[in-house]
């Protein structure tokens, strides 16, 4: 299981867990970010918020809101 900010751009996973505080979790999940939800990674550049698309949605999220998304891949990616 990897966070989210570790996936490189075309890579896609199910998000496994979510971890934070309740106005993170709050915030995470009001945008659809749910476990069991299925995840591409888009763009993930350096010192740049990452864009990824899950539920027919684009969604940005910095580096801290992302490192708190443990997702489930199906290889090495």
């Amino acid at each position: 299981m990897k966070s989210l900010n570790e996936l490189k751009p075309n890579s896609e996973g199910i998000v496994a867990s979510i971890d934070g505080d309740a106005r993170y979790l709050s915030r995470i999940t009001s945008i659809g970010i749910t476990p069991g939800c299925h995840i591409k990674v888009l763009k993930n550049d350096k010192n740049r918020p990452m864009l990824v698309f899950m539920r027919d949605t684009m969604v940005a999220l910095n580096t801290e809101e992302s490192r708190n998304i443990k997702v489930e891949t199906r290889d090495n990616q």
